[in-house]
């Protein structure tokens, strides 16, 4: 059986195309089936993610709509010299930086630790029950969130007020007070997104070898021994892709939750990068500046996950790519 099995594979070795031009069709042709399972998502990835990419070009002009592209006049790193030299530069950088590393330190490992818990679960019916309502907040849009933010902490009709003023209290400002911008936003992110975060963290878990958990218990480890010197461990590259990925978009905070939120009390600490660009692209027209915020964005974003993708490699582990 062997023999065959061996003869076989040399046959196919010998009636493999030589060139490599005929290399390629010959791969196409023997696995077209999986080209074609794959072909809408790169088809999405090339018409949404790589064709847009062309638009980065306005950036270093002064983009004209009626001009077009080609005819707008290029004017170099001007928009970035005026960006930098603005002081609302420097505002804009610390309240997104600290909304992100905010949403990194806090919601970033609870996902993990939410996984962990559920894992531990043996009843399946009850499980199923558990994950399906941690699920739903991941459905409810950031208009929603909002309005039952507005509803909860109001200070003239809010619920909590409401019971503050009950219960012998002044109100508390929630929601106009500078001091509660940053945490209320990473706070409706945890409810929001956590649940939803356990999905890919699950399936690793659900990949760990049950061997090690046998050999764990043989060792007189209890549950949480086994979670921290088994689980752990096994999932700590799912961990580390996830991470690198995350930085790559410390930069982006999400438009809708913080213009949602935003208000004119609270706009020290809550204008972001994201509703500069809509209101100096949007609203005011300025197409090559906001372009020019953007990209800034995306070039920091893209340094910090080569170099944690570097920094992973070195402390051997496997990273992005």
């Amino acid at each position: 059986m062997a023999a065959q099995n061996e003869m076989h594979v040399t046959n196919l070795a010998r009636s493999a195309p030589k060139s490599r031009f005929k290399h390629v069709i010959y791969n196409l042709r023997r696995d077209k089936f999986l080209y074609a399972l794959i072909a809408p998502g790169v088809l999405f990835f090339l018409i949404f993610k790589y064709v847009p990419m062309w638009g980065i070009v306005i950036a270093f002009q002064d983009y004209s709509p009626y001009q077009g592209v080609m005819g707008s006049e290029w004017v170099g790193l001007e928009h970035f010299i005026r960006f930098f030299s603005n002081p609302d530069f420097y505002l804009l950088f610390r309240n997104t930086l600290a909304i992100s590393v905010l949403n990194l330190i806090f919601f970033f490992p609870l996902p993990i630790v939410l996984s962990l818990l559920l894992n531990e679960l043996r009843n399946a019916v009850y499980k199923k029950w558990i994950q399906s309502i941690v699920y739903m907040p991941h459905f409810l849009s950031w208009v929603i969130i909002a309005g039952v933010s507005f509803l909860l902490l109001s200070q003239s009709s809010g619920i909590f007020n409401k019971m503050l003023v009950s219960l012998g209290f002044a109100k508390y400002d929630f929601l106009t007070n500078e001091n509660n911008f940053w945490a209320l936003l990473t706070i409706q992110n945890i409810w929001k997104e956590t649940g939803w975060g356990t999905i890919i963290f699950l399936a690793a878990i659900a990949g760990v070898d049950p061997q090690l958990y046998e050999a764990a218990k043989m060792d007189g480890a209890n549950r949480l021994r086994q979670a921290w010197h088994v689980t752990l461990p096994a999932i700590r590259s799912v961990i580390v892709v996830l991470f690198i990925l995350r930085l790559g978009h410390i930069m982006d905070v999400g438009f809708e939750q913080v213009f949602l939120m935003m208000n004119g009390a609270v706009s020290n600490v809550a204008d972001v990068f994201e509703t500069y660009v809509y209101r100096l692209g949007i609203q005011q027209g300025q197409f090559s500046f906001s372009t020019a915020v953007g990209l800034f964005k995306s070039v920091i974003g893209f340094i910090l996950v080569i170099s944690a993708n570097k920094l992973a490699k070195r402390f051997g582990e496997e990273g992005v790519y």
